[in-house]
């Protein structure tokens, strides 16, 4: 392990610009994911229809020619953005589609009592999604989203194959071919990094779900 400990201030920016890609893809993909599953139950059915569409798409396009989408295919079009915004946004296109089914089955197990409830009383699709059904449906959508996020962190990986700079992955790919250290070390050096940062996220997760259950 001595390529690492004699690295050590690599792998910690390398762990920080990670923890700064998960956590910017994380955000984004709970705000695009949580508005394609309020697209998936609208009463609209064009709305409907956008967000079936995108997430039967994106779900079954492997994450790799998404991301070489973003980052090769979008500068193509005239788009100045760095690799690593352009990471970042094809790993939020990505999980938001997932986020996406994990907030409309949380929504599913909302009786269908209280929509009714809310229309009855004059709520309007909006008011009743809000003020009644999410605030119940959040109970059991934190797991499924947590778990979802987890697997992110594991797929922000493969956007530091993309050339994201700085993360661990360049790390691992600095230390390796240009510097000639051994790879076992510095792979696992690497994977510990990206323990550390799942392991953060479901501490995260465990206490959210643990507020939920005392708020419950």
């Amino acid at each position: 392990m001595d390529p690492v400990i004699e690295n050590l201030d690599l792998f910690a920016a390398g762990f920080l610009r990670s923890l700064g890609l998960a956590a910017w893809a994380g955000v984004g993909s709970l705000v695009l994911g949580t508005l394609l599953a309020v697209f998936r139950i609208s009463p609209v059915p064009v709305l409907r229809g956008i967000g079936a569409a995108y997430v039967t798409f994106v779900r079954n396009t492997p994450l790799v020619i998404v991301l070489f989408f973003f980052v090769f295919g979008i500068p193509t079009l005239g788009v100045n953005a760095s690799n690593y915004t352009l990471a970042t946004l094809g790993l939020i296109t990505y999980t938001s589609a997932f986020v996406c089914e994990a907030v409309r089955s949380g929504v599913a197990t909302v009786p269908a009592g209280q929509a009714e409830a809310a229309r009855a009383i004059g709520l309007g699709f909006g008011q009743a999604l809000s003020l009644v059904i999410m605030p119940q449906a959040m109970r059991a959508v934190v797991p499924p989203v947590g778990n979802v996020l987890i697997a992110m962190i594991k797929n922000s990986a493969v956007a530091g194959a993309m050339g994201v700079g700085g993360d661990l992955f360049s790390v691992f790919a600095r230390l390796v071919s240009s510097q000639g250290e051994a790879r076992l070390p510095v792979i696992t050096g690497m994977a510990i990094g990206y323990l550390i940062l799942t392991l953060l996220a479901a501490a995260a997760l465990a206490v959210t779900e643990r507020r939920m259950a005392v708020a419950r």
